[in-house]
């Protein structure tokens, strides 16, 4: 049998979403101002929008709302979010160039984010941002599930939660130092790879995978 390269098969890419390919940063302090203003409790929005990465669930506790009000705080925070946070969220740099490069190879792209999946759509949409799938509600290594089951070869993002996904997967870890974490956390964490930003993702993706054999 003879070698089988990517450009005949193709692979799976994973990428996360907050601060790995969208910034939604200036949305996300409106959208938990907002919140905090409406129930009454006291939720500071430029902290939240500092540590993206963790469940909102996580975050409200942080904060520490009470427990029993946590559901409703979470679904009337996914009502704000179409109209304060989608509007204001621009792409990171590199992230569409770093999708394109992956498709253009034969491959797919997978976002696996902790974010509520319908919203993230509505981010994918605005901004055209070329996913194949996109699978939400999922942190840390719980991740490893989506990117097991659509056998995803890499996984990209800001996070130590990203890494830890990655590597429960078995999957290469590539972290991008766009959001709360160093390089050297991430480094730390066990990525196999560090980028000051995705711009630098294509040329990487073309020497390590495009015409390898797999």
């Amino acid at each position: 049998m003879g070698t089988v390269t990517v450009w005949d098969v193709g692979i799976t890419v994973g990428f996360d979403l907050d601060m790995t390919l969208i910034d939604p940063r200036p949305g996300m302090v409106a959208a938990m101002n907002a919140l905090g203003k409406e129930s009454g409790l006291a939720f500071d929005g430029e902290a939240f929008a500092a540590n993206l990465g963790p469940p909102l669930d996580q975050a409200l506790r942080g904060f520490e709302a009470p427990e029993e009000r946590i559901p409703g705080l979470i679904g009337r925070f996914r009502e704000l979010y179409p109209e304060l946070v989608v509007p204001s969220t621009v792409a990171l740099p590199g992230a569409a160039e770093a999708l394109r490069a992956v498709r253009a190879a034969g491959g797919r792209t997978l976002v696996v984010t902790g974010k509520y999946a319908p919203n993230a759509q509505l981010h994918v949409d605005a901004l055209g941002l070329e996913v194949d799938d996109l699978v939400g509600e999922l942190w840390s290594t719980q991740k490893a599930e989506a990117l097991l089951a659509h056998d995803a070869r890499a996984y990209v993002g800001d996070h130590l939660g990203d890494v830890e996904g990655a590597r429960a997967a078995g999957a290469l870890s590539v972290g991008v130092a766009t959001g709360p974490c160093s390089r050297e956390e991430l480094s730390t964490a066990g990525a196999d790879v560090v980028f000051d930003s995705l711009a630098e993702f294509p040329e990487w993706f073309a020497t390590t995978f495009v015409g390898t054999a797999v």
